[in-house]
């Protein structure tokens, strides 16, 4: 599979399932970053990473926040690397959505609920860890995105995400 076109990865991807997405998410990704290919080959390449990585996990909330995780490092890696597109996909703006859409607190609760996640229940703790892992390219996310708003929001979370467990 290592001598695999972008055309043979994409057809042999279609027809997996379970364990096996996760290494055609691994092995996309791995061409993504390191392919001296074009940036229209590297982008399909990051665009097979995400779909495998989608359709590989299931709705259990650890399971999604690891989804969205890889996602938006994946993400955040192209705009970064190979530069934003008029794709959504690749939109520093859409990922800042898709990411404030992710998080179920907002950043004032995930802090009060922060500074004593010692005596918190361990659900309530893993809930805080997912955000933190959720929220884990915002740094290099925030330079890309035009002020306002989400922007603002996400800033927050930067400085929140250090606080979480």
């Amino acid at each position: 599979m290592s001598t695999w076109s972008i055309d043979q990865y994409e057809s042999h991807a279609a027809a997996v399932h379970g364990r096996a997405l996760e290494a055609v998410r691994f092995d996309a990704q791995f061409r993504a970053y390191h392919s001296d290919e074009p940036r229209d080959v590297r982008l399909r390449w990051a665009a097979l990473s995400l779909d495998a990585n989608r359709r590989g996990h299931s709705e259990a909330p650890w399971e999604q926040a690891r989804m969205y995780g890889q996602d938006f490092m994946l993400r955040t890696w192209v705009i970064e690397h190979l530069g934003p597109g008029p794709e959504p996909t690749w939109n520093p703006d859409v990922l800042a959505a898709d990411t404030l859409a992710a998080l179920t607190l907002d950043p004032a609760e995930a802090k009060a609920l922060a500074s004593a996640w010692r005596s918190l229940p361990i659900e309530q703790i893993g809930h805080l860890r997912r955000h933190k892992n959720l929220t884990a390219h915002l740094d290099r996310l925030v330079g890309h995105l035009q002020p306002g708003p989400a922007t603002d929001l996400l800033t927050v979370w930067t400085e929140v995400r250090r606080q979480l467990p």
